[in-house]
């Protein structure tokens, strides 16, 4: 293992080198394209999304093996190594643990997705892991990845794991702006964290137009509504893991500013990243109070909505009752000159009624006082 070099000496960036430099650009291609028909070498690992050497801020080499960036690396007495993985494999990442001396914890969680955000130093290295995030459109839901990234001397690894995000265009804006990229791994580390924050922007702005939509469907009574505003609850979860820790990870990078003197220029935009990570954090924690507060609106209204059906049906039920009660009530009083007539339609020879002169009326009278009496105890009872 041979000894590390010294970071070189770098001037001050101009102020608009580094606008230029946190601009997007307008093509942000990572890796030329390899020329029809050439052969890729078999050596090549896949997981190295592009490995160069700078010097003075100017790419001098493209190695394509780790095993060539490490030769030309020693043979750069004042150069900088920046090598971008994407799921390296095992052997790859102890690799680069033995040539640059990284801490086995550090490569340990390098190995291993789903890791907090945090910042660690061992020694000259700095280890950061960051959670990136971008809006999906078409699912409308936030994707997340995870970067790992190695800041040394005369180093820089970054270790990816998912989609997020595009260090390509971060690698393209620093090679557009070569007094920044002078400066060194601390600069590249600046842009990477200033990229990362930034893509939490568009995130930001589509959960808020998601929330706009579930206050739309809330009160239009969408009942497939509690379950996407519980979905959009766990990815708030998430996203509030991913920049929570930014903030007291930045802070403690400003710390160090004057223990390891950390150029001027740098401070400034660290700060700025610093102000823009604390509005997202800002920002997500109103989500999730906003979303805790729709979905206690949205159990509201359902329970209205149950109070208002059962109300209905109960309302309902008590009208059927009503109907039933009257017809009841007058089948009773049809009953009762029913009853009366089919006694005396028996024809029976030894009725004593039959040969009453005065049966005939007293049986229509019998059933009139039958019907009036059954009347008068139903309507008292209002069951008519």
């Amino acid at each position: 293992m041979s000894e590390r070099r010294a970071r070189p000496d770098a001037k001050n960036p101009r102020k608009s080198g580094w606008r230029r430099a946190l601009t997007p650009p307008t093509a942000p291609p990572d890796k030329p394209p390899a020329p029809a028909g050439s052969a890729v070498p078999e050596t090549e690992p896949v997981s190295i999304v592009q490995a160069a050497l700078y010097r003075d801020g100017v790419r001098v080499s493209t190695p394509a093996t780790l095993a060539e960036t490490y030769r030309e690396l020693h043979e750069q007495p004042s150069g900088m190594a920046w090598i971008g993985l994407a799921r390296p494999t095992e052997h790859e990442l102890l690799s680069l643990a033995s040539e640059f001396d990284l801490h086995p914890l550090a490569v340990e969680d390098a190995m291993e997705a789903h890791q907090r955000p945090k910042l660690e130093r061992y020694g000259e290295t700095l280890f950061v892991v960051l959670r990136a995030a971008r809006y999906l459109d078409a699912p409308e839901e936030v994707d997340f990845g995870e970067l790992h990234v190695f800041v040394g001397p005369d180093f820089v690894i970054t270790v990816r794991h998912g989609a997020a995000p595009d260090l390509s265009a971060v690698r393209h804006r620093m090679e557009e702006s070569p007094e920044l990229l002078g400066l060194g791994p601390e600069a590249v580390l600046y842009a990477i964290l200033d990229a990362v924050v930034d893509g939490y922007a568009p995130v930001v702005a589509g959960v808020q137009n998601d929330i706009d939509e579930i206050e739309t469907e809330v009160f239009r009574g969408d009942p497939e509504v509690s379950r996407r505003i519980y979905e959009l609850s766990r990815e708030m979860v998430e996203f509030q893991r991913a920049t929570r820790p930014l903030v007291g990870m930045l802070h403690s990078l400003m710390a160090g500013f004057a223990k390891y003197g950390t150029d001027e220029e740098l401070q400034r935009y660290l700060r700025d990243v610093a102000d823009h990570v604390t509005h997202t954090s800002e920002r997500v924690d109103s989500f999730r109070q906003a979303l805790a507060d729709i979905l206690t609106v949205n159990a509201t209204l359902v329970t209205q909505q149950q109070n208002a059906e059962m109300r209905a049906l109960a309302e309902a039920g008590f009208e059927q009752n009503e109907e039933i009660k009257k017809i009841s009530s007058w089948a009773a009083i049809l009953f009762a000159p029913t009853l009366v007539g089919t006694i005396y339609g028996m024809n029976f020879e030894d009725m004593p009624e039959l040969g009453w002169s005065f049966g005939y009326p007293f049986a229509i009278g019998l059933m009139g006082v039958v019907c009036v009496t059954l009347y008068v105890i139903f309507k008292r009872r209002d069951w008519l």
